[in-house]
C-alpha cells in the first residue's frame, strides 16, 4: 500500500511512523519550506503520551519540555492571586509535558525522516485531486507532477483544501466559537518567570483578517487592557511568527470519501478550548494506522500476505471512524458557559471568575 499524506504537522508524521511500521510505503508533502520550532504551548498527556512512549521519544520529549512550572493568575495590580503548579495528576492547566507545537512537529519529523519507506517533500502541496476511483486516487502536486496512490490522507489542517475538493459542502460543518487567539514570540525581560501567567482583561475583543489589520485592531482593542498588554503589543510588531488563530470546530458527517480520509484538525478540529488538539491528532493517527495495518498485513486464504495495493481501504477507514468518532464527539463537547468564564466581559464577572479560581487553587 502506498499512502500520500498531506501535512507534516503532528497527525501526519505520527501516521507515517505507524503505517510504515506496518509495511506501507508513505510519502508526506508539506507546504512549508521547513519547520518553525515555535507556536503555542501544547500539552501531551494520557493516551497520546503513551503513543509517544511507544515511538521511543520520551527522552526527547523531556528534553524539549518548556520547563513551565505551572499556571498563575494575575490580578489588576499585576500580582499573582492563584497558582496551579504542575502535577502528574491534579487540577492544573499546565501538563507535566509542555512543549511548543513546532518542537513537537519537528520531533516527530526527525524520528521518521530516515525510515526507509517514508519520504518527505517540503514546499509541496496537493494542488488538485484528479480522480478518486475504486483502483487509485490520482493527484497533481504543486510541482506539476501527477501521481497515483492507494490512499490520500488530508492532514492539512483546519482549513484543509483537500477536504474542500473531495467532500460535499453539506457534509462539513464549521462551528465558530466566536473567539480568537494570537501567538507571537517576544524577548524575555528580567521579571519574566517560568509560569504561564494569565490576566483577565475586560470587554469584547475584535480583530480583522490580514496581519497589518489584525495588529492595528489588536492595538486598539487592548490599549487599555492593563498589566503587560502594552509590552505584548509592542513585541508582536517585531515577532516573525505572529499568528492569529480563529477558534472553529470542524464537524464532518463522514471522514472518508473513496480513497481519501481526513485526519486531525482537517477532520475534527476541537479548538484550543479543549486542550486536546495535539493529543487527538496523535491518537487519531494511531487508530487509523492500526486499522490500515490489518489491511496491509492481512493474509490470504493460503496464509500468504495479501497485496494490499489491490484492495480498497474502505473497511479500514470505516473501522477507524467507528472506533474513534465517539471519542472525538466527546472531546468537542465544550460547555457553552466556558468562554464567558475565561473571558469575562465586566468587572463583576471578572471578580466571580477570580474568586472561583482563587478558591480552587487552595
Amino acid at each position: 500500500m502506498h499512502i500520500l499524506i498531506s501535512g507534516a504537522g503532528i497527525a501526519g508524521p505520527t501516521l507515517a511512523y505507524w503505517a510504515a511500521k506496518a509495511g506501507a510505503r508513505v510519502t508526506v508533502v508539506e507546504k512549508a519550506a521547513s519547520f518553525l520550532a515555535s507556536g503555542q504551548n501544547i500539552d501531551v498527556s494520557g493516551s497520546a503520551l503513551q503513543i509517544i512512549g511507544k515511538m521511543g521519544l520520551m527522552d526527547e520529549l523531556r528534553r524539549l519540555n518548556t520547563t513551565e512550572k505551572g499556571t498563575q493568575l494575575i490580578d489588576q495590580r499585576g500580582r499573582p492571586f492563584a497558582k496551579f503548579p504542575v502535577k502528574e495528576e491534579g487540577a492544573s492547566p499546565t501538563s507535566e509535558f509542555e512543549i511548543l507545537r513546532g518542537d513537537l512537529a519537528a520531533m516527530l519529523y526527525e524520528s521518521t525522516k530516515s525510515l526507509p519507506n517514508i519520504t518527505y517533500h517540503f514546499y509541496t502541496t496537493v494542488q488538485k485531486v484528479l480522480s478518486n476511483g475504486n483502483d487509485k486516487v490520482q493527484v497533481q502536486l504543486s510541482t506539476g507532477a501527477t501521481h497515483s496512490y492507494d490512499l490520500l490522507v488530508a492532514a492539512d489542517g483546519q482549513w484543509s483544501k483537500i477536504r474542500t475538493q473531495c467532500f460535499p459542502a453539506e457534509s462539513i460543518r464549521v462551528v465558530d466559537k466566536n473567539m480568537m487567539a494570537v501567538y507571537a514570540t517576544i524577548p524575555r525581560i528580567p521579571s519574566d518567570n517560568n509560569w504561564w501567567n494569565i490576566y483577565f482583561a475586560l470587554g469584547s475583543r475584535i480583530v480583522a483578517t490580514g496581519p497589518k489589520a489584525q495588529k492595528e485592531l489588536l492595538r486598539k482593542e487592548f490599549a487599555d487592557a492593563g498589566w503587560q498588554a502594552q509590552r505584548l503589543l509592542d513585541g508582536m510588531e517585531k515577532a516573525e511568527d505572529f499568528y492569529l488563530h480563529v477558534f472553529q470546530q470542524i464537524k464532518m458527517s463522514t471522514w472518508s470519501a473513496g480513497r481519501v480520509i481526513c485526519l486531525g484538525d482537517a477532520a475534527y478540529a476541537p479548538t484550543p478550548l479543549s486542550s486536546s488538539g495535539a493529543g487527538i491528532a496523535i491518537m487519531g493517527a494511531y487508530v487509523l494506522a492500526g486499522e490500515l495495518s490489518k489491511l496491509v498485513l492481512k493474509p490470504d486464504e493460503n496464509g500468504n500476505e495479501n497485496d494490499s495495493e489491490t484492495e480498497h481501504p474502505r473497511t479500514a477507514l470505516q473501522a477507524y471512524e467507528t472506533v474513534f468518532r465517539p471519542f472525538v464527539e466527546q472531546t468537542q463537547e465544550i460547555p457553552f458557559f466556558f468562554p464567558a468564564i475565561v473571558h469575562p466581559e465586566t468587572a463583576w464577572k471578572r471578580w466571580l471568575t477570580q474568586t472561583f479560581l482563587w478558591t480552587l487553587s487552595k
